[in-house]
C-alpha cells in the first residue's frame, strides 16, 4: 500500500482515517447513543454530561501527558497504541450498564484521543511541511467529519433494525479496530526531521500566543454543548430516531469539505480572522438549534456546527503553529489541554443548567454562542497584536 500512493498523500490519507476512528468515532458517536442510552438507562441531563465529562477530562489530562518529551522517538507506537484503544474501549462501552464503568471507560477514551490527535499531527504535518504539502493538512481534518457521517450512516441502519443503544457501541469498536488497521498499514515511520534532530524546546509564550490559547479553551466549552447535546435536543423536540440520525448526518457531511472552504477563506482574510468567523458563524447554529423549531433548527444547528468546529479546530491548531514554529508539538498539546478544559467545562455546566431548566437544553445553548462570540473577539484581537508587531519590526532599524 506504502508504494501505491506517493507518501504526502499517504500521510495525509492515513490522518483522515486516523482521525474518523479517533474523534469522528471514538469521541463523537456519544452523540447519537446519547438518547438511546437515556432513555433505556433512565440517565438524566446531569448523568450525561457527567459521562461526557469524563471523556472530556481524560482528553485534557492526556494533552497535558502528551506534552512532555517521553514520547520522542516513539510518536508511531504511542499513536497506533492509543488508536487501537480507542476502538475497544468503545466496544466495552456496550458491554455495561454501570454509569461508574460508562465513566472510567470514557475517560480513557479520551486519554486515547488526546495522544492520538497530538502524535498522529506531528507524524503527518511534518511530512507534509517537509514535501512542500501542507495544505493536505485539509484531508487530515476532514476525518472527523467523515467519522461522524460514518457513524450516522450506522446509527440510520441501526435505527431501522431496531437495535438498542448496545449495537451502536459495538458497532462503533468493529469500525474504529478497521480504520486502526488500515492506519497501521499506512504510517509507517514517525514524524519527519527537518533541520537537526532531538527534543523540542521549551515552548516561548507570547501575549497572542496566550490569547490564541485562552480563546481556544473557550471554544472547547462554546462547541462542545451542542456537540454533545444536539441529538438529545431533537429527541427533546419530537424528532423521531430516523431524523435524530439525519441531523447528526448532516453535521458529518457538512464538516468535510468544511477545512477546504475556511482553509480558501483563511487565504483571503488570514487566520485570524477565519478563525473569529467561523466562531460567529457556528454561534449562530447553535443558537439556531434551540431558538428555532424542528426541523429547521436543528438541522441549521448541525449543519452550521459540522461547517466550523473541524475548521476552527485546524485553524487554531495552524496558529499555535506560526506562533510557537520551534516547538509545534507542545504549542499543539498545550492548546489541546485548553481546549480540554473548555470541554470538560461546557457538558458539566450545561447538564447543571438543563436540570435546573426543567431539562431545556436553551440556556446552555445560548450560553455556549456568547462564549463563542467572545472567543472570536480575543483571536481577532491577537491578530491585531501580531500584525502590530510585524509593522514594528518592519520599522525598527536593521
Amino acid at each position: 500500500m506504502n508504494d501505491i500512493l506517493a507518501a504526502p498523500l499517504r500521510f495525509a490519507i492515513a490522518g483522515l482515517i486516523a482521525m474518523a476512528v479517533a474523534m469522528g468515532i471514538g469521541r463523537f458517536v456519544y452523540t447519537p447513543i446519547l438518547p438511546g442510552m437515556m432513555e433505556e438507562l433512565h440517565l438524566s441531563a446531569g448523568d450525561a454530561g457527567l459521562i461526557a465529562s469524563s471523556n472530556y477530562l481524560g482528553y485534557l489530562l492526556g494533552a497535558f501527558a502528551a506534552a512532555g518529551g517521553w514520547a520522542h522517538g516513539r510518536e508511531r507506537v504511542v499513536m497506533l497504541a492509543a488508536l487501537a484503544a480507542s476502538g475497544v474501549l468503545a466496544g466495552l462501552m456496550g458491554l455495561t450498564d454501570s454509569t461508574l464503568a460508562f465513566l472510567a471507560i470514557r475517560f480513557l477514551a479520551g486519554v486515547a484521543s488526546a495522544f492520538v490527535i497530538v502524535f498522529l499531527a506531528a507524524i503527518v504535518f511534518s511530512h507534509l511541511a517537509v514535501a512542500g504539502r501542507s495544505g493536505l493538512q485539509a484531508l487530515h481534518f476532514s476525518g472527523v467529519g467523515l467519522g461522524i457521517a460514518g457513524s450516522s450512516l450506522m446509527m440510520a441502519l441501526l435505527v431501522s433494525s431496531h437495535a438498542t443503544w448496545v449495537a451502536g457501541w459495538i458497532g462503533a469498536a468493529v469500525l474504529s479496530l478497521a480504520g486502526f488497521i488500515v492506519t497501521l498499514l499506512m504510517i509507517d515511520r514517525g514524524p519527519a526531521l527537518s533541520g537537526a534532530s532531538g527534543r523540542e524546546p521549551a515552548l516561548k509564550w507570547s501575549a497572542p500566543l496566550v490569547k490564541v490559547t485562552i480563546a481556544y479553551g473557550m471554544f472547547g466549552f462554546g462547541y462542545i454543548v451542542t456537540a454533545t447535546f444536539l441529538v438529545a435536543i431533537v429527541r427533546q423536540g419530537g424528532g423521531g430516531r430516523t431524523f435524530e440520525a439525519m441531523v447528526w448526518m448532516v453535521t458529518g457531511l457538512a464538516g468535510m469539505p468544511s477545512i477546504w472552504l475556511w482553509q480558501k477563506i483563511a487565504g483571503r482574510t488570514g487566520l485570524y480572522i477565519a478563525y473569529a468567523l467561523a466562531s460567529l458563524v457556528e454561534a449562530v447554529g447553535v443558537t439556531a438549534s434551540v431558538a428555532m423549531s424542528l426541523p429547521v433548527g436543528p438541522l441549521l444547528g448541525g449543519f452550521f456546527l459540522g461547517g466550523t468546529f473541524i475548521a476552527i479546530t485546524a485553524l487554531g491548531l495552524q496558529v499555535g503553529r506560526v506562533l510557537s514554529p520551534q516547538a509545534p508539538r507542545r504549542a499543539f498539546a498545550l492548546m489541546t489541554a485548553g481546549f480540554g478544559i473548555g470541554q470538560l467545562i461546557g457538558p458539566l455546566v450545561a447538564g447543571m443548567l438543563a436540570e435546573r431548566s426543567g431539562g431545556s437544553f436553551f440556556v446552555p445553548s445560548i450560553a455556549a454562542a456568547v462564549v463563542l462570540v467572545v472567543s472570536a473577539a480575543i483571536v481577532w484581537s491577537a491578530g491585531r497584536d501580531v500584525k502590530q508587531q510585524v509593522q514594528e519590526e518592519a520599522r525598527s532599524p536593521t
